[in-house]
């Protein structure tokens, strides 16, 4: 029991991304042996970085769940919101220590897949982490998992996830930061691969989102803050209207007038977005230099993973034109699964936010202002439908009318369904394993290479 309770003591720590990345900043800077006063600056402005973030995105969902309550009593749709919180939340009464063993253990076979294979990425998103490990669990505990062979596979396929998806976005961040410093750890990576990849077919030669040539009386709208607010505020209008004035005073804003609630919730998004800025502004100064000692001590050359909103301040107005994007995105595809006859999955505000604004900003980095678009509609697509497939391995397991938002979660999850339905828990740990030892082989393999290469071009340079 006291065991159990010190687990669970240890993992309530790690899910804080700002402690998370505070303990990483500290190890880091006692590393490269740093004077006290830096070690105790350091640590704090990353730990306060990641706050600040935190109140921002508390803030900004805070003004997008009315305008979700709106669109649905406006149009009168009924179907399944897909909402991670939600989903864990039912799923920890059961499978809690499964859980919080897998989260604690896959962070250290995070760190060993990034030590010996030429996935150099250290997942720093520590409540991405504790979803994945929670859907993780459920699947193998009820594929016939049980003890060790459960912490064991499980934290496997975590640390292999945790160095996989960040490894697969980074010829994006590159574009993107232009650095290769940084790297991206949100569970929603193929949407902005997809995004990408859209951006790089049909944008090239398109302008920046960031670069808009307006006329002298509108220059205004080149800060970010005023467009987002302006843009928000005609949404937030629409809705308000649509919805009518009795069911916004009596749901939402008090009895406050309906229309002077929908411009103070649009300002207060753009505030939100504001703040989240400067959160990732004061983080990126401080947890570079810091990681550098960490990753010199513990993995050579390892990259941090860091929260979707780390990309927000290099494409501010890409970030907007995503979230649009994704939800007209999410909106098409709620029409087309109606067509189907299938499950309808409304579009969720703040998903869609959060990954159609990430998309926006990697579609941008390839193809300037259409990249940003159809890659952040491809994006609203893609999370509209993964759902739907992943609906029947949930709904198995016993969690009818609920799923996960972020699209990995969605390909991990049917991808390990799947196999839980076809192969016995034994052949699913030897695939695994298989897995990290092929991964470990082309890793040693590769040094061999390029130590005999430079043994060649040195004798050859003596001759």
């Amino acid at each position: 029991m006291f065991i159990l309770e010190t687990l669970n003591f240890v993992v309530d720590i790690l899910k804080v991304p700002s402690v998370l990345v505070g303990l990483i900043a500290l190890i880091g800077l006692v590393a490269q042996k740093k004077a006290f006063s830096d070690v105790v600056k350091g640590t704090i402005k990353t730990i306060l970085g990641f706050i600040v973030l935190g109140g921002g995105a508390t803030v900004l969902v805070g003004s997008l769940n009315p305008l979700g309550g709106m669109f649905e009593h406006a149009f009168n749709i009924q179907g399944i919101i897909p909402n991670n919180e939600a989903i864990v939340s039912i799923a920890l009464e059961k499978y809690g220590a499964s859980t919080a063993l897998i989260m604690a253990f896959g962070m250290v076979a995070n760190i060993v897949v990034a030590r010996f294979t030429r996935l150099k990425y250290i997942f720093l998103t520590g409540h991405h982490t504790f979803y994945m490990a929670c859907m993780i669990g459920v699947i193998l505990t009820v594929a016939g998992f049980e003890g060790v062979g459960l912490v064991f596979t499980g934290s496997l396929i975590l640390g292999l996830v945790m160095a996989f998806f960040p490894a697969l976005a980074q010829r994006y961040m590159r574009r993107i930061t232009g650095t290769d410093d940084i790297a991206f750890g949100h569970f929603g990576t193929l949407g902005y691969v997809l995004s990408g990849w859209i951006g790089s077919l049909c944008g090239k030669g398109y302008r920046s989102t960031e670069e808009m040539n307006l006329p002298k009386n509108l220059s205004f709208l080149r800060d970010s803050s005023i467009s987002i607010s302006l843009t928000m505020m005609i949404i937030y209008l629409i809705m308000a209207v649509s919805a009518g004035r009795e069911y916004v005073e009596a749901t939402f804003s008090g009895g406050q007038n309906y229309l002077v609630y929908a411009i103070i919730m649009a300002i207060t998004f753009a505030a939100g977005v504001f703040i989240i800025l400067q959160g990732v502004r004061l983080i990126l100064a401080e947890i570079v230099p810091a990681f550098t000692g960490f990753s010199e001590k513990l993995v050579p050359n390892a990259r941090p993973a860091l929260d979707c909103p780390v990309v927000y301040p290099y494409a501010p107005n890409a970030v907007l034109i995503g979230f649009l994007f994704s939800f007209l995105g999410g909106l098409v595809g709620l029409f087309l699964l109606g067509q189907m006859k299938l499950v309808l999955i409304l579009p969720g505000v703040v998903p869609h936010f959060f990954t159609g604004a990430t998309a926006g900003v990697f579609g941008n980095a390839t193809g300037g202002r259409r990249g940003a678009m159809i890659g952040a509609f491809a994006n609203g697509l893609l999370i509209t439908f993964l759902p739907v497939l992943l609906l029947p391995v949930l709904g198995a397991i016993g969690f009818a009318n609920t799923t996960f938002s972020d699209a990995d979660f969605g390909v991990i999850g049917i991808l390990l369904g799947n196999l839980a339905r076809y192969l016995s828990p034994m052949a699913i740990t030897g695939l695994v394993v298989a897995l990290f030892a092929l991964l470990v082989a082309y890793n040693v393999l590769a040094k061999n290479k390029k130590a005999t290469a430079e043994v060649q071009e040195n004798s050859g340079a003596k001759e």
